[in-house]
């Protein structure tokens, strides 16, 4: 009797594993055709921010579809300095790196004065594009 069960317990092991295989081939699957698409965006987005760019407008109509470019400005701080400009090393365990929301989390609640960090940071200017159907 134990070796009927030991032969059942193989057999559905043998299909779980079956299963499991077909589920991290088609994972792997997924996660390629994932990257095909990113690069071919990003080769478009390039595009179509060139596009826009030389016809100097910020929204454009395209057929059945708006597209918008916005600009943005994000902080991108410099770690050693930003740690310098800390009034508490403590505080610099609170963010462990330079990370943007956290920084600005801790302006917020008054934690770090923002005058303190003005030179901590350069100002990185970046389009977002925006695409919507009509």
């Amino acid at each position: 009797m134990i070796l009927f069960h030991l032969g059942r317990s193989y057999t559905c092991l043998r299909r779980s594993v079956s299963r499991l295989d077909k589920k991290v081939k088609r994972y792997y699957q997924l996660k390629q055709q994932q990257k095909e698409a990113e690069l071919e965006m990003a080769e478009l987005r390039s595009e179509i921010l060139k596009h826009c760019l030389e016809q100097g407008a910020a929204e454009l109509e395209v057929g059945n579809y708006r597209v918008k470019t916005i600009f943005q400005e994000r902080k991108e701080y410099d770690d050693q300095k930003l740690y310098e400009a800390l009034p508490d090393p403590e505080v610099w365990r609170l963010i462990s790196k330079a990370d943007a929301q956290k920084v600005a989390g801790l302006i917020k609640l008054n934690v770090i004065p923002e005058e303190r960090i003005k030179d901590t940071y350069a100002t990185k200017r970046i389009t977002l594009l925006q695409v919507e159907k009509k």
